[in-house]
């Protein structure tokens, strides 16, 4: 969330069988998955003994764990064109006492998204401009620990004192203990990460002093390290401002971009985003959507910005969808948005983001007892949590979440009982009671 300020000073400063057919370049593991750089060779499903069946569905909702997000404090979040809502959250209300940690505030925030049928996104902070830091108070009180009192966008803010071992130490193991507790909780859908300045990467208004107010780049390779191995389940996000050699360890280790993270770019669609921005997207790589959710926030740099970036004609230049097809979009915080645009246009906007999973043709086989499917994702973005096709309560063995935008795949599924009039539905674990539940487009008629 920055101003105009920021802008200008940045541009001064990247059982059940499954046969697959997936026609992308790379194959459903990544480009270092198993079936190479190239992907699995096109291979044919056997469709002997089978009929086509008659299967129909839309996508009438802003799909789970996608579209515009709105802030959990907004009055807007219980309408049903949002997935997902968005918080800051404070180290210091979870600890302040060593090795002491009161989850309360966070139990709290992910229950009241989910009684909306939502799931949070949400980054931990320490420094705002106008506030005290969030550093545990214990720490504060530590040997040798000095906070720097600055101005940040005008107002006194508190930066944190980096060269203390013990903050080192706890936000280590904050996110270790973050991580037992809430890796595969379907209250949470990312999780947002970073320092400086509300934890976007960069302090780009106020006393920057590397090691001291922002980390070392050291110390960022131990802690990108350790967020690879503590979170298995959970997508985990920087800001593109990572990629700025000023602040990120990349240039000088290069090789953390191996590591499956997703970005964000707190900027988007502003005026000179086919600059700077773009430069720090690309030097992420192209593929990064491949292996992490992408997002971001709207620009805050004027009002205009705000005022018109879902314009159904775009400003500057550019459309939205235009925006989220080639940046391979997940998710865009927009609390401004319902003062901004109508509801139907937020609707739409969000249903052009992320994964859009579409049944191309259908076959059950002559009497019955496994189902075969044609399934493409035609979204812009993977779903990154794991999902499967189920026919008749019983699911086929091919996980969603490899199946890339632009690609198909024939999942099988076999059991008994099932035949053409049996239900088929997209099934994920990681949702939250009343959510809105998977959708699929299909429009398949019968053979007579």
């Amino acid at each position: 969330m920055k101003s105009l300020n920021h802008f200008l000073l940045v541009l001064a400063a990247g059982i059940m069988a499954c046969t697959c057919t997936c026609c992308g370049p790379e194959g459903p593991e990544g480009p270092d998955g198993p079936d190479g750089p190239d992907g699995p060779e096109k291979e044919e499903t056997d469709l002997t003994g089978f009929s086509r069946a008659s299967l129909h569905g839309e996508i009438t909702h802003v799909q789970p764990m996608t579209g515009i997000v709105l802030w959990n404090t907004s009055g807007s979040v219980k309408k049903d064109y949002v997935q997902l809502e968005f918080a800051y959250m404070l180290y210091s209300d979870v600890c302040k006492v060593k090795d002491v940690y009161d989850w309360s505030p966070v139990e709290r925030l992910l229950d009241g998204a989910a009684s909306r049928g939502h799931q949070v996104v949400m980054r931990f902070r320490y420094t705002y401009p106008g506030y005290s830091c969030a550093v545990p108070e214990y720490i504060k009180s530590w040997p040798g620990y000095e906070a720097t009192n600055g101005k940040s966008e005008g107002r006194n803010t508190e930066f944190p004192d980096w060269r203390c071992e013990e903050l080192q130490r706890f936000h280590l193991d904050f996110y270790r203990k973050l991580a037992e507790k809430y890796d595969n909780d379907p209250r949470l859908a990312f999780l947002e990460t970073g320092f400086g300045l509300w934890a976007e990467y960069h302090i780009y208004d106020g006393p920057r002093v590397m090691g001291k107010t922002f980390p070392s780049k050291d110390f960022q390779t131990q802690f990108m390290q350790v967020m690879g191995e503590y979170f298995k389940k959970t997508p985990w996000l920087f800001s593109i401002d990572a990629a700025d050699n000023t602040y990120g360890p990349f240039r000088q280790h290069p090789e953390l971009l191996q590591l499956n993270f997703g970005n964000f770019d707190d900027s988007f669609m502003c005026q000179d985003h086919d600059g700077y921005n773009f430069e720090s997207w690309q030097y992420f790589g192209e593929d990064r959507y491949k292996v992490g959710p992408l997002g971001g926030e709207f620009s805050y740099y004027s009002d205009y910005d705000q005022k018109h970036c879902l314009d159904v004609g775009g400003m500057y230049g550019r459309k939205f969808e235009d925006e989220v097809a080639k940046f391979h979009m997940t998710f865009i915080i927009g609390n401004d948005q319902p003062g901004k645009q109508s509801e139907s246009r937020i609707k739409e906007a969000s249903m052009s983001m992320g994964y859009r999973f579409m049944i191309k043709d259908y076959y059950v086989k002559d009497g019955g007892g496994e189902a075969k499917m044609l399934i493409s994702n035609v979204g812009v973005a993977p779903i990154y949590r794991s999902a499967y096709v189920s026919v008749n309560g019983t699911r086929g063995a091919y996980d969603l979440s490899k199946l890339m935008p632009g690609e198909e795949c024939w999942v099988s599924v076999k059991a008994s009982g099932i035949d053409a009039s049996s239900p088929v539905r997209i099934e994920c674990d990681h949702l939250v009671d009343s959510q809105n539940g998977i959708e699929f487009i299909a429009d398949v008629a019968a053979k007579n």
